[in-house]
């Protein structure tokens, strides 16, 4: 099932079934006990939501806006260096996963702006594959760290490279600029997270196209691995890298800029859009 979390044209935030026929408001009726997706999984609670699956669409999709899947990560933590093509590509030597993180106040939604930061002139896409963590855990073994996995979804990381300068964080974490969604496609339905196709377009063209079973450390082992030195939480997400393809090494480089429509696209889990708008300066 795909799980979104929405607002509608009220100012009402929300969490429901994303279907083609609209949305079903899971808020509505679970709201009392729940009151955001990120709960939901904190209580478990997906098989009671799951009872809900055939109701009417309360909203049309045209009367919502998709906010960030989850819209309040205790954790945001992102590999990088995790595609060989990107190794190849950064000159990436280190065998250990590549770590930094990303805050919560810097995720938009599907559909909605990514804003291209005014001080930066290099402001680059990357498609992940996002991992929704749905029951914590703390040095989670990799033979069990998928049953600790709430769904999948898309992201689309981006990147201000020339603030990233010897480490990322500060090039990762300007206003809007991480997009996360459409929806949550839960674990049920993608058994493998390795077995994905992953593209990522710009104004129609692709310029990322890879496949989940090239990354390096697999879901599985970056859980581990996170899960060694900090305690996993419902709703916490792990992104898992970007492939091969970015802007900053192609030649010319390539950037995102005011007006750009940037989408990321994994199979079996759909397809996030978002249009570039320049920050004001």
């Amino acid at each position: 099932m795909k799980l979104s979390s929405f607002i509608v044209r009220d100012q009402v935030r929300s969490y429901g079934f994303c279907r083609d026929d609209g949305m079903v408001d899971l808020g509505r009726r679970l709201g009392g006990r729940y009151p955001d997706l990120k709960s939901l999984l904190a209580a478990g609670a997906l098989d009671e939501a799951r009872a809900f699956l055939a109701e009417p669409a309360d909203h049309a999709l045209g009367d919502i806006a998709f906010l960030p899947v989850i819209e309040q990560p205790g954790k945001i933590l992102c590999a990088g260096m995790n595609y060989a093509a990107k190794r190849q590509e950064f000159n990436e030597t280190n065998s250990a996963p590549t770590l930094f993180v990303r805050f919560a106040d810097s995720q938009t939604g599907h559909f909605c702006p990514v804003i291209k930061p005014s001080l930066s002139n290099e402001f680059d896409y990357e498609g992940e594959l996002a991992v929704v963590i749905g029951k914590g855990g703390f040095r989670i073994p990799e033979a069990e760290a998928l049953a600790h996995v709430a769904g999948y979804s898309c992201y689309m990381d981006g990147s201000a490279r020339d603030w990233q300068h010897t480490w990322f964080t500060a090039g990762k974490n300007w206003r809007q600029t991480g997009a996360f969604g459409p929806w949550m496609v839960t674990c049920d339905e993608i058994a493998d997270p390795q077995a994905l196709t992953i593209r990522t377009y710009l104004n129609g063209r692709m310029v990322q196209d890879d496949h989940t079973g090239n990354m390096v450390h697999s879901v599985p082992r970056l859980i581990a691995y996170i899960s060694a030195f900090t305690e996993l939480a419902a709703g916490d997400v792990i992104l898992t890298g970007s492939p091969g393809g970015v802007g900053k090494k192609r030649t010319p480089p390539l950037f995102l800029q005011h007006g750009d429509v940037v989408e990321v696209e994994i199979e079996r889990i759909g397809r996030l859009r978002n249009r570039v708008v320049a920050e004001a300066a």
